[in-house]
């Protein structure tokens, strides 16, 4: 297992803060990265590549002053970069690259040509794969990470287990693994490099924070909602994906994501704004809390699980 050098004593906890669409925003970016995770964000956040470079500019502007004033490192930031089909990705990579962006994260396909520009300033790439074929397949391009999107991630998910994801993965693959997946508690974060996960995304966990942009009341039926409350369905995107079922349901959609005929909805309703996602990891999501107080939470909970763990298997040796 390993992480890389580039992110080694930069960390607070072996975690990344999830690029979320529509809900990572700048503010929660900063937060996460001056707490000790690495902030994320979908370049496709913004409406157009102008929009990203403001963004980056705002985000490495608030972590350079942080460093200053405090003397302290910040984690790095990541961007989330879709591969196909994405009409701006040439010129949001390009800015990457003017930017240095510290890490990629890339979805829906891995390109070599990205990987080689993002290397050469330094750069990281991390990419998404729900299949062990496809982490292969990115494996053979050079990336340094690859994001194990097991079943139970909010949003765009997989189906296979951790337990199995990981292992195939690693069976093939010696650089930095990340699990995704129902990871809400600092015992999640310890559980993943139990089965040979090096760190972990948290998406849900995030957006009941104060500092993301979603709608309160989004966060609320976050708190709210429990593990049998969340829809596996393509219907709203046209690719797999967990949604909140009481967010279907005031949409006028059943708990599969159809709409319902003669649904009493709002007709302007936009099913991306309307329709929330989130993974099976609600079930531990209680409070909204600062990004701040949510990761000294997560690092306390993952280090009593260290100890936990190790005193328990210390009577089987």
């Amino acid at each position: 297992m390993a992480i890389p050098a580039q992110l080694k004593n930069k960390l607070a906890l072996p975690a990344i803060a999830a690029p979320m669409f529509l809900v990572s925003c700048p503010d929660l970016v900063i937060e996460a990265c001056k707490a000790g995770v690495i902030g994320s964000f979908p370049a496709l956040n913004l409406r157009d590549s102008a929009g990203l470079e403001d963004w980056l500019i705002t985000i490495k502007g608030a972590l350079k002053k942080f460093e200053e004033e405090t003397g302290k490192t910040a984690a790095p930031y990541a961007v989330n970069l879709i591969v196909i089909p994405n009409k701006r990705l040439e010129e949001d990579l390009a800015l990457c690259v003017k930017h240095e962006v510290p890490l990629v994260i890339t979805s829906f396909g891995a390109d070599p040509k990205l990987v080689e520009a993002i290397h050469s300033y330094g750069g990281l790439v991390f990419h998404d794969v729900v299949k062990g074929r496809h982490a292969k397949k990115a494996a053979s391009m050079g990336v340094d990470g690859i994001i194990a999107v097991c079943a139970g991630a909010g949003g765009h998910s997989g189906a296979l287990s951790p337990l199995a994801l990981i292992a195939e993965i690693r069976s093939f693959f010696d650089k930095t693994i990340i699990m995704a997946g129902s990871v809400s508690r600092g015992q999640d974060i310890a559980a993943a490099q139990m089965l040979g996960a090096d760190m972990t995304t948290l998406g849900t966990r995030f957006i009941a924070t104060k500092e993301a942009a979603a709608q309160i009341e989004y966060k609320k039926m976050i708190v709210d909602s429990s593990p049998d409350q969340i829809a596996y369905t393509s219907k709203i995107s046209g690719v797999m994906a967990n949604f909140l079922i009481p967010s279907l349901n005031q949409a006028g959609m059943d708990d599969k994501g159809t709409l319902l005929v003669n649904a009493d909805t709002d007709q302007d309703r936009e099913a991306w704004k309307d329709v929330w996602s989130a993974g099976h990891g609600v079930g531990s999501i209680d409070s909204v809390l600062s990004t701040e107080e949510l990761v000294a939470q997560l690092k306390q909970e993952y280090l009593a699980a260290i100890e936990a763990f190790e005193v328990n298997s210390s009577k089987f040796k």
